[in-house]
């Protein structure tokens, strides 16, 4: 009982101590944050593409569209894993092949089918031994490597000249490798074509030396490439004023269905003497996405130049990821190297490539025919690859959003992949009613 009372008169003691003492000062939420390692780390901007396809799911809509997509889809909408694709892996599966590390170049089986595919088997630069390439972590991964190799050793100019527009991706790649961006001409909004004219006399007045970044085939985000006459004249056109060409050819065979075609520029500069850089990506063309399987190329003037170059590459690359994964570059290199799925992969990349082909003339038809649009859809068709630039402008855009459910860039970029035979009519109606 004695105990329970001297607790009990303890406790009131407490009490009242803890009253008479002043009481520690409430440090403020915003006072906490502010003394965070991270507190002046601002909110970055949302990501274009993101934000499209988080509306998207949000709409509940049943005749919803995501045109904002940058990967191809069926005529059901759905991903689509190539036959040839399968069996590689199949194969790879069957064979209980280890997973040590590859080089730092990446597998050599698959590089060298890489530049073959990219450059042709007739290549001098091939059959010369004077071509350095490395494997990457798909086309960005390429295009890092190249923005940090040229950075280093690019003996004039530091900056690069893009087109305008440009894949987004492109300017940050470029800065962070220590470039200074700059842009030429190349889009006419007027037309929705090729500012032919306005690009030859940017590069010609460029700084001479200086590099040029070149859309190899299927321009992302236009969807407008140059003829064959017009990258012969600008093969010229790059030699004389002495600028370095560095081509990005992340759809080779998706644009046109023709893997020659869709790499004529690269090659006719090679012929020319270009000293080329070249990005490459197997992303769009084997369906390889997630797999991020690319390359990095440089052509050199001997052997004993490529051995020099090489050996600097891998200095480049090391510090950045050691070395590439081993499962995309093993599948590539099955399909490229096996005549039998070679042969099925060229058929499956013309049938993907002829899909988008038909949506845009589907598109165009009914517009054209069904609605009697008074505006001129040509470049719908004249346009290639995965995207297509409309020409609407950001208020029909968003009309299109709200009063379609239909989910697009502000820039008026479509993925034709996201169009099927079940909804292209939908969206020709939606078009036609936001700019009749």
């Amino acid at each position: 009982m004695f105990a329970v009372r001297s607790v009990a008169r303890l406790s009131t003691i407490a009490r009242a101590a803890a009253i008479a003492r002043p009481k520690a000062p409430v440090m403020a939420a915003s006072a906490i944050r502010l003394s965070s390692t991270w507190a002046n780390v601002p909110m970055g901007p949302p990501d274009a593409i993101l934000g499209v396809t988080e509306a998207f799911k949000r709409d509940t809509d049943s005749r919803k569209m995501n045109l904002g997509v940058g990967a191809y889809r069926d005529d059901a909408g759905k991903p689509f894993v190539l036959s040839c694709v399968r069996k590689a892996e199949a194969q790879i599966m069957k064979d209980l092949l280890d997973k040590e590390y590859a080089g730092i170049t990446g597998v050599p089986e698959f590089t060298k089918a890489a530049a073959i595919l990219a450059y042709g088997a007739e290549s001098a630069p091939l059959k010369e031994g004077r071509v350095a390439i490395t494997q990457s972590i798909s086309g960005t991964g390429a295009l890092r490597i190249g923005g940090e190799f040229l950075a280093r050793f690019f003996p004039s100019s530091k900056k690069i000249f893009v087109p305008t527009p440009t894949w987004g991706n492109h300017i940050p790649i470029f800065k962070d490798s220590g470039l200074e961006v700059v842009h030429y001409k190349y889009f006419d909004k007027k037309t929705n074509g090729l500012d032919f004219e306005g690009m030859v006399n940017d590069i010609k007045n460029a700084p001479k030396g200086s590099i040029v970044l070149l859309h190899a085939c299927a321009h992302n985000p236009t969807g407008v490439d140059p003829s064959e006459a017009q990258w012969d004249e600008l093969s010229k056109v790059v030699r004389d004023a002495g600028h370095f060409p560095f081509f990005d050819m992340a759809y080779q065979g998706f644009a046109s269905g023709d893997i020659n075609k869709d790499a004529y520029g690269v090659r006719k500069f090679v012929a020319d003497g270009h000293q080329v850089a070249l990005s490459q990506s197997f992303a769009k063309n084997m369906g390889l996405y997630g797999e991020r399987t690319g390359s990095f190329s440089l052509v050199c003037a001997s052997a004993e130049e490529k051995a020099r170059v090489d050996s600097q590459i891998k200095i480049v690359v090391r510090p950045m990821y050691s070395n590439p994964p081993v499962n995309g570059a093993r599948i590539v290199a099955s399909v490229l190297s096996n005549p039998e799925l070679y042969q099925e992969w060229l058929g499956e990349v013309k049938l993907m490539a002829d899909r988008i082909i038909t949506m845009r003339n589907q598109l165009k038809n009914h517009l054209v025919n069904d609605h009697k649009s008074k505006l001129n859809w040509d470049h719908i068709t004249n346009q290639i690859g995965m995207f297509c630039y409309t020409g609407l402008t950001p208020e029909q855009v968003e009309k299109l959003k709200n009063e379609h459910h239909v989910y697009l860039t502000k820039d008026g970029r479509i993925s034709v992949a996201g169009i099927s035979s079940k909804n292209v009519a939908y969206l020709a109606q939606a078009i036609h009613d936001v700019t009749k």
